[in-house]
């Protein structure tokens, strides 16, 4: 089963260093999963696991911890369901 993974996040210059360390982080233990990203609503960094929102800075105020992203991912794969990450570190600016 494949996973694609979509990333909403916001066009202000640290965000996209965070975009692309998951990214790294993704493609590093998931070579198969198909990642995507775009410049969306401002302070957004929400991300999508196969159309399901799994995080939501707009809603936690924070990013996410790549241990929960990376667990998420791991029940996609494996047909199990995946669901939403109900906590998020603290924003630092890079």
């Amino acid at each position: 089963m494949g996973v694609k993974i979509r990333v909403e996040y916001c066009g202000e210059s640290w965000y996209e260093p965070r975009y692309q360390e998951l990214i790294s982080t993704v493609k590093r233990k998931f070579f198969e999963a198909e990642v995507s990203g775009f410049v969306g609503r401002s302070g957004s960094f929400e991300i999508k696991i196969n159309g399901q929102l799994i995080f939501s800075k707009l809603e936690l105020g924070g990013f996410p911890y790549e241990q929960d992203i990376v667990y998420e991912i791991q029940n996609a794969l494996a047909g199990k369901p995946v669901a939403k990450i109900t906590r998020g570190r603290p924003c630092v600016i890079m």
